[in-house]
């Protein structure tokens, strides 16, 4: 009888410890999930690229608007509008021009959208860097994240491995590290989100200046 009761009671203790533990992949959907029950929104990012930076605030509007808007450089812009990525380089004075199919992977996805996330999960094996519980983002921060480790399932992908920080109360990505197959480390941070503010659809029409050189359709041009 005894012997009984302690197999039941490690049953029951396993059944408990399983239902308690979920999966790398399966929360990363989650977190997919809830950026598509998004209608738009708003927030600050910070780029680094070796000892480059730049800074700005991302515009995104359901089902695939983006507009990135630069403070530095400044008024460097980025912006789809659903057909067309345009890019405007205020150092070189020139607007490149990409018109893009959206029937399929293109690349106005960016990491923080539905469809980007969507696209990392079929791509990329998601796993915990330590664990599903949230560990502070920084040695010396008190925020609390969720650490992903994504690694590309064959070399035709962009990024060798991508570790992305989630913030735990809000399932909003606080933080992006992307690693090039040749080492180049790409760090994306995301400071002050502002959710469904009803963006007009105008927020994603630029103008560029007229006097600015136009590069059409730049990369397939050889």
């Amino acid at each position: 009888m005894k012997k009984l009761l302690l197999a039941v009671a490690a049953l029951f203790a396993g059944q408990l410890f399983a239902q308690s533990i979920t999966t790398a992949s399966a929360y990363f959907k989650t977190i997919s999930e809830y950026y598509g029950t998004l209608k738009d929104y708003e927030v600050d990012f910070e780029i680094k690229v070796d000892k480059n930076e730049s800074a700005g605030k991302l515009s995104y509007k359901s089902p695939d608007l983006v507009r990135m808007d630069y403070t530095n450089p400044e008024e460097q812009v980025i912006v789809f509008n659903g057909d067309t990525l345009t890019i405007y380089l205020p150092g070189s004075n020139a607007i490149l021009q990409q018109d893009v199919n959206t029937s399929g992977n293109n690349s106005a996805n960016t990491l923080t959208t539905p469809q980007g996330l969507s696209l990392l999960s079929r791509y990329y094996t998601v796993a915990y860097e330590t664990g599903q519980n949230a560990e502070p983002l920084d040695p010396d921060s008190d925020e609390m994240v969720i650490k992903f480790v994504l690694t590309r399932k064959s070399a035709a992908e962009a990024f060798r491995s991508i570790k992305i920080c989630v913030n735990e109360g809000t399932k909003l990505i606080r933080r992006i590290e992307a690693v090039t197959p040749k080492g180049e480390e790409f760090i994306f941070d995301f400071y002050d989100y502002k959710l469904n503010q009803n963006i007009s659809d105008q927020r994603f029409i630029y103008d560029a200046p007229s006097s600015a050189n136009n590069y059409n359709n730049f990369l397939f041009s050889e």
